[in-house]
């Protein structure tokens, strides 16, 4: 399968992240940061010079993956100040997706609102009544937009965003009959928070076409103790799973491409070790 590194999880100095990715035989660069920028905010020369290193070093470039919508609520609207910052900045990333010549856009999804749904007394007394109606027109434009330029979209299932759970992401694209542009960047340690299995729960959900992109790393979630604590690949509650999933996704003949999200350290804030504690379990599984 296609394998690939968030980059600045290694490292937010890109050419020594591409260092790192050919010593370890990683082909596809995921950005989220490059230097002190996250993508979108750099320059036309720094882009330049981004793409520049990555052909130069054949590592195409998977997604860009900026938090466009993340940390807004569903009590923006659509056009507000907040709203129109995301989108200005959603049209910079597909700026520099198109000279880059990543085929994604990673968006995320408002603050969570815990209960959306509910029966028996509870859609009276528990459920947050409009809040899942009121993200909706916050998410159109963005599609919109992405399908005029040519460039799909993938939402990620986030910790705690309104989607985050395979669930809310394919009913997310139902809902805007969106799955032309909108498919689904499948974080499958953050959907631990939501107590949704990964496999084969989680994964069953995003079959027929929904999946576009794959975030991997491992955790141990406590959720009443609103703590989470993120592991060494294999040694947190998904490390069970990982065999079964990445069986499925090749028996399914998964096109994209699946990144380690490298946030795991040994205690002491080293990331990169966390990365290369990681990545031989991580290619043992997925390779």
């Amino acid at each position: 399968m296609k394998l690939g590194v968030i980059c600045d999880g290694i490292s937010r100095d890109l050419a020594h992240a591409v260092d790192v990715m050919d010593a370890y035989g990683l082909d596809y660069a995921e950005l989220q940061f490059v230097g002190d920028t996250e993508v979108g905010d750099h320059s036309a020369r720094e882009i330049a010079e981004i793409d520049a290193l990555l052909r130069g070093r054949g590592k195409p470039v998977s997604c860009l993956s900026r938090h466009i919508f993340a940390g807004m609520t569903v009590a923006n609207r659509a056009g507000d100040a907040l709203h129109t910052t995301h989108m200005d900045a959603l049209k910079r990333v597909i700026e520099m997706a198109h000279v880059v010549g990543a085929p994604l856009v990673r968006i995320m999804t408002p603050k969570k609102e815990q209960i959306l749904w509910g029966s028996n007394g509870a859609e009276r007394w528990n459920v947050a009544h409009g809040a899942w109606e009121a993200m909706l027109p916050l998410i159109a434009p963005a599609v919109d937009v992405a399908r005029d330029a040519g460039v799909r979209l993938v939402v990620e299932t986030g910790n705690g965003t309104m989607v985050n759970s395979s669930y809310t992401a394919r009913r997310l694209i139902d809902e805007l009959d969106a799955k032309d542009t909108l498919q689904v960047l499948w974080d499958p340690g953050n959907n631990c928070w939501c107590h949704e299995l990964a496999y084969p729960d989680g994964y069953e959900e995003l079959r027929g076409g929904y999946l576009g992109h794959v975030h991997i790393k491992d955790v141990s979630v406590d959720t009443p103790r609103a703590r989470l604590e993120v592991r060494r690949m294999g040694e947190g509650q998904l490390g069970p799973l990982f065999a079964p999933m990445a069986a499925a996704l090749r028996r399914d003949e998964y096109a994209g491409v699946i990144s380690l999200e490298s946030v795991y350290h040994p205690g002491d804030g080293d990331f990169e070790a966390g990365f290369r504690a990681c990545i031989d379990r991580f290619k043992e599984w997925f390779g």
